[in-house]
């Protein structure tokens, strides 16, 4: 009998399958490992059936191929199809058959698309390049004229405001010249330059993508950053949302210029060595129907949830239905689109918190993991998330895929045969929460050790995070920059290189040193938003209404930090200093920062990572002479980076050319109030 227990226990011991890896490094998963488990099954379901029924996932992400205004040379003509299952007549309008509504009308096939073929012998000189169009969708009694779900280019007219689909067919495609660029192999580890292409320029209108690769990549890469994302690309009716309320996912921004315009920024980036991301907003889109999906039959739902479900809360905007094949194959051909036809090398996801869940975060604490696996969890907006980073990373090797994401949910950065989503890094939100909280409410001399090095270190093991002092959502109007929580007033009247206001010294002295924690210790990569290397004096605030219309606040004021006798260009350099030396170094591609000292009496942090030893005295005051501390190697140590060097509009109190020499594994420095010294074996 006892033999037979054996027996039955062994069989059933290796009809158990190991346990996932995601549950393995964290036994709190155990309880939720069959839902991880289902969700691996409904991906591998899923992908079975697209397989089956289109080849690949690759081959399925090709809606844009298929529907839209599209030149099939083998037919010799033009085909119109549209997805629009609920309408009663759609016709394709515009300048080449004098925007009249009844001549070209659409034949409804099966499946809910709508065609139309129009014969290059009678159009093609009429649709020619440049020509504009809309598609007339009528249902429900009433007709209206739309921009086509794939449009390739809108163009807004100057007059009337009024957007049209406008085609664009070059005699002579552009010629790329990356062809031996490979984002694996530039980007180590991501250093992150978040930009907007409109106020990338100093005067007070809308910026180019020419301007952009001819006056900024050249900052970008002397600066050291490896990887640009860029924000507001896809096509936007309102300037001022910041390229956050899309309306026509597949064309790029014709404000900035033309298609070939973005294909030469990115063609330059890549010769530069710099790989580029777009901000890619997938979590929801404008409600406008003039310009965008919304309601686009009459049915109410058919890119987007219909009824209140369809609504953001919070955004004012729409929810895509990620449940619906034909959303999912819109959406994941949307991101082939931009990394066939533009060559971007991955993508920063916009919005996942709320795609992620029914609630979208709004007024939820996420303190457990029954958060994350509960009936709040949206299961199929977490299998087009794992569609998607799927398509991404097999479409193109190394493609570099971020998620925003506030709730912290486990595995998202972990691949999908370990339990995860896949993607490969996450945005350490926290961080920039957390100093401009210290700024608004806590006295420099009060700031609590403990708890910031807690917010710099705590982040899952084993998925990577971006780590960041501020960003785009810092510096927009209604917040303000760390540059202007630190320097206040002062920022336009005590910036001259030889102003000694102790308020400017006190600001200049912390914005150095919260970066270069930030960057140290916060994550496996770095981002800085455009202009904040330098400590741009003024928040973000695009032309609107409130303001007048104003470019005032929608640029960037490089002459500040280009001009040596300001302090705009002292923390510019210590910015540059700070990301070379975490380039030359691969510091964020080392593993997590080691503690070495945490002493509040003299509010003193000191730390190892990568081979580098970094000390930060923060106390308001105290200078410290024969400061010690422990090192895990002996030996002797050299300055390689301190933020009291006059260069950086320091003091120069540390002698940066001494040698330090170990005894029974103690270091014993100056260390002058308010400086960071990063030490390097000698």
């Amino acid at each position: 009998m006892a033999t037979s227990k054996s027996t039955a226990s062994a069989a059933s011991r290796a009809r158990r399958p190991a346990p996932l890896a995601l549950v393995k490094n964290d036994a709190w998963l155990a309880p939720y490992e069959p839902v991880l488990r289902q969700r691996q099954a409904r991906l591998q379901a899923r992908l079975a059936e697209i397989e089956q029924y289109h080849g690949s996932l690759a081959n399925y992400a090709t809606a844009h191929q298929q529907l839209g205004l599209n030149h099939d040379a083998g037919r010799g003509g033009w085909v119109y199809r549209e997805w629009a299952p609920g309408a009663d007549y759609l016709s394709l309008v515009g300048d080449f058959n004098g925007w009249d509504r009844g001549s070209n009308p659409l034949q409804k096939l099966d499946f809910g698309v709508w065609e139309l073929f129009l014969p290059d012998a009678e159009y093609d000189q009429r649709l020619a390049h440049g020509s504009r169009y809309k598609v007339h969708v009528a249902a429900n009694g009433q007709g209206k004229d739309r921009l086509p779900a794939t449009l390739r280019r809108a163009v807004q007219d100057d007059e009337t405001k009024d957007f049209a689909g406008q085609i664009w067919r070059l005699e002579t495609e552009f010629r790329w010249t990356d062809q031996k660029f490979r984002p694996a192999t530039a980007v180590k580890e991501p250093l992150i330059y978040e930009a907007h292409v409109g106020m990338a320029t100093e005067e007070g209108r809308v910026g180019t993508y020419r301007e952009f690769a001819e006056n900024i990549l050249p900052r970008i890469e002397a600066d050291g950053y490896n990887t640009v994302q860029l924000m507001a690309v896809m096509e936007h009716p309102y300037y001022g949302s910041f390229g956050y309320h899309v309306a026509n996912l597949f064309a790029a921004s014709s404000r900035f210029g033309t298609p070939e315009d973005l294909k030469f920024l990115i063609d330059e980036a890549h010769r530069r060595g710099i790989a580029v991301l777009l901000d890619i907003v997938h979590s929801h889109a404008v409600k406008n129907e003039a310009e965008g999906l919304a309601d686009f039959d009459g049915s109410g739902n058919l890119y987007f949830h219909k009824g209140e479900r369809g609504n953001h809360p919070g955004w004012d905007s729409k929810l895509f239905d990620y449940g619906r094949p034909e959303v999912q194959q819109f959406l994941l051909s949307n991101l082939r689109f931009w990394l066939e036809e533009f060559h971007f090398d991955g993508f920063r996801f916009d919005g996942v918190t709320s795609m992620l869940y029914h609630h979208h975060g709004e007024g939820v604490a996420f303190v457990g993991y029954d958060n994350y696996f509960g009936p709040a969890a949206d299961e199929d907006a977490i299998l087009y998330l794992q569609l998607a980073t799927t398509l991404a990373h097999e479409f193109k090797k190394g493609a570099l895929l971020i998620a925003e994401d506030m709730s912290g949910l486990p595995g998202l950065c972990r691949p999908i045969k370990e339990g995860g989503v896949g993607f490969d890094y996450r945005l350490a939100m926290g961080i920039p929460d957390y100093w401009i909280k210290l700024l608004k409410h806590t006295p420099d001399e009060s700031w609590p050790l403990g708890d910031l090095w807690h917010t710099l270190t705590n982040r899952r093991a084993g998925e990577k995070t971006i780590a960041y002092a501020e960003s785009h959502d810092q510096a927009l109007v209604g917040d303000k920059t760390l540059a202007h929580w630190l320097f206040d007033a002062g920022i336009y009247a005590h910036m001259h290189a030889t102003d000694g206001d102790p308020g400017a010294a006190r600001a200049l002295a912390l914005h150095k040193i919260i970066r270069l924690l930030t960057l140290a210790a916060g994550g496996e990569g770095y981002l800085n938003f455009i202009g904040n290397e330098f400590g741009h004096p003024e928040w973000v605030d695009f032309p609107r209404e409130g303001n007048g219309w104003s470019y005032q606040f929608a640029r960037r004021q490089w002459s500040l930090g280009d001009n040596p006798e300001l302090k705009f260009h002292q923390l510019g350099a210590f910015d540059k200093a700070m990301v070379h030396l975490a380039k030359a170094g691969h510091l964020l591609a080392a593993g997590p920062a080691v503690l070495l000292k945490h002493d509040d009496e003299n509010q003193v942090l000191a730390f190892e990572r990568g081979g580098l030893v970094f000390i930060v005295n923060l106390h308001v005051e105290k200078s410290l002479t024969d400061y010690r501390f422990w090192v895990t190697e002996e030996g002797k140590y050299r300055v390689v980076l301190s933020s009291d060097n006059s260069r950086f509009g320091g003091f120069d109190r540390p002698d940066e050319a001494f040698e330090y020499e170990t005894f029974e594994h103690q270091l014993s420095l100056y260390l002058p109030s308010r400086v960071a010294l990063v030490l390097s074996r000698a």
